[in-house]
């Protein structure tokens, strides 16, 4: 079998609400979302549900979808003042997670089991928001900023941004597999491909490929490999658009991105290149590591 790479071509105010009707004054005002998401609590799309549930007000009255605001304007989410940043305000954060498996990339689990966001450097007045997520059995590279719009754009299907992941394959893949799986495969959700793959070594039942999509269905990588009668028992996001795990961040360890890796992704998001201050090292967090359970196993005792 060649392993060339296969390419697919192709407090609330009484003040009165700013609603700019026109010229200068409406430059100066931005979509009540991506104020929000800019400003760290959450990303447009979250900004978006929470508007939509009447948990935002815009000097004084309930804000709905399609407001736009100024910076003098007073916002609250949830009966809580927001202070509004401007985009040349914003002291923008990304950094990369190396997620183990057995994580899961929420906020909050019913049952108790440990997630992404308890490992975690703290934020002040702000939330980390991920980049893409990844099933609890997947492994690598997850990406979180401060900054909702920079997610947003970087999530978005129509900026294309390369997902590369390192796959694992049970069974005998054959040429014809990989003209398919980089042609085009219908799945439950629509024609589904891989822009490139390349297999990178092992045999057998311990064959390795990298694979590139530029969208992020749910399990979408898995799905392709099983449309052809195939298992992946590893799989392993290694890049994510223009940022790269690397040997820095160790199994299940955060990195701050530096400014060059920084620029990288804005200039990716289609975002200015703003000025950025002298940033304070990220603290800790919180929590301390539990321990990791086997994917439907049973918990261990703990020893007396």
């Amino acid at each position: 079998m060649s392993s060339d790479l296969m390419m697919n071509q192709p407090s609330k105010t009484m003040s009165k609400p700013s609603t700019p009707v026109s010229g200068d004054k409406k430059d100066a005002t931005e979509k009540l979302q991506k104020v929000l998401a800019r400003c760290g609590l959450g990303s447009r799309r979250e900004m978006e549900s929470v508007i939509e549930a009447g948990l935002v007000s815009v000097n004084g009255k309930t804000a709905t979808l399609g407001d736009r605001i100024g910076l003098n304007d007073q916002v609250s989410v949830r009966g809580r003042p927001v202070r509004i940043k401007g985009e040349d305000s914003l002291e923008r954060r990304v950094i990369m997670y190396n997620k183990p498996e057995g994580e899961l990339v929420t906020r909050k689990d019913p049952e108790g089991r440990r997630t992404v966001f308890d490992h975690l450097p703290r934020l002040k007045g702000e939330r980390w928001i991920a980049i893409g997520r990844l099933d609890i059995n997947t492994s690598g590279l997850l990406l979180f900023t401060n900054d909702g719009e920079l997610a947003n754009r970087l999530m978005h299907p129509s900026q294309q941004v390369e997902r590369e992941y390192a796959v694992r394959v049970m069974g005998e893949v054959t040429d014809e597999m990989l003209k398919a799986l980089t042609e085009g495969v219908m799945l439950e959700d629509g024609v589904a491909r891989f822009q490139k793959i390349a297999l990178v070594g092992g045999e057998g039942i311990n064959t390795w490929y990298h694979v590139v999509l530029t969208e992020g269905r749910n399990r979408e990588v898995r799905r392709l490999w099983e449309s052809q009668g195939l298992t992946v028992s590893r799989l392993k996001r290694v890049r994510y658009g223009s940022v790269s795990l690397d040997k820095r961040t160790k199994m299940g360890d955060w990195t701050e991105l530096n400014p060059a890796e920084m620029d990288s992704l804005l200039t990716l998001a289609s975002l200015p290149l703003t000025p950025q201050p002298p940033r304070m090292p990220l603290p800790e967090p919180r929590k301390k590591r539990k321990p990791v359970h086997a994917i439907g196993g049973a918990k261990r005792k703990p020893k007396h």
